[in-house]
């Protein structure tokens, strides 16, 4: 990797709305590059048309749910990375909901080369870090958020320097959940248990419950207390 000029690299930072921590990256990559493209987005936002006319050095995916054409992720000349809120264990969409949901002892983020394909680029880093039977989904990916930024800053410093990022034995362990399946763990249904229902539920609350349940056309969502 050729020394970065910081006057010259492109770059183009694809970030989480509303996110402070997304937020900082932005002010980061500003201060440091430039000649920088930045869009940010909630998951229900499209990505916009313009960023598939983006050309430039490094592409990066802070906290994004946006999946991206390999047309794009191929206009990075030097890196196309992605800060991915879950271990290789947990893939795709609603990582932590499934962690919480599968009792795991042990998470963490993931930094890693995109392809067209989400969560299966070749991985520069992971930081994990353990999880207690108590811990809530939002208190986990806090900490993961914390874990991303510090891992931006890691990747950036070595970017600058002109360094070669990691490469790590890592390998993803599954493949990516999907939004399908995580509204499916978030259905309740008469035929689960007790035990199942509040396993459920405590997998897909966040600030508020995303748990609901169907009783013929009808839709009920749990209300927080």
């Amino acid at each position: 990797m050729k020394p970065l000029d910081r006057t010259a690299y492109r770059v183009l930072l694809l970030r989480k709305k509303e996110n402070e921590y997304a937020q900082r990256a932005e002010e980061y990559i500003r201060a440091h590059f430039p000649k920088a493209t930045i869009f940010s987005g909630s998951r229900h936002d499209k990505l916009p048309p313009d960023v598939l006319n983006w050309k430039g050095e490094l592409m990066i995916s802070f906290i994004s749910s946006w999946i991206y054409p390999a047309s794009l992720l191929e206009s990075a000349s030097v890196a196309a990375i992605n800060f991915h809120p879950g271990s290789p264990e947990y893939p795709g969409t609603g990582c932590t909901n499934f962690a919480v949901y599968e009792g795991a002892g042990e998470y963490g983020i993931t930094c890693h080369h995109m392809k067209a394909m989400v969560d299966s680029g070749s991985i520069i880093q992971v930081k994990r870090f353990p999880v207690l039977p108590e811990d809530s989904v939002y208190k986990i990916t806090q900490h993961c958020y914390h874990l991303i930024e510090e891992s931006f800053y890691e990747m950036m410093e070595l970017i600058q320097q002109g360094a070669p990022l990691p490469v790590t034995n890592e390998t993803w362990k599954r493949k990516p959940f999907t939004r399908k399946q995580l509204d499916d763990l978030c259905h309740i249904r008469p035929e689960h248990s007790p035990e199942e229902i509040e396993r459920r539920i405590k997998a897909t609350t966040y600030k508020t419950p995303w748990a609901f349940t169907k009783i013929g056309e009808h839709l009920f969502k749990l209300q927080a207390d």
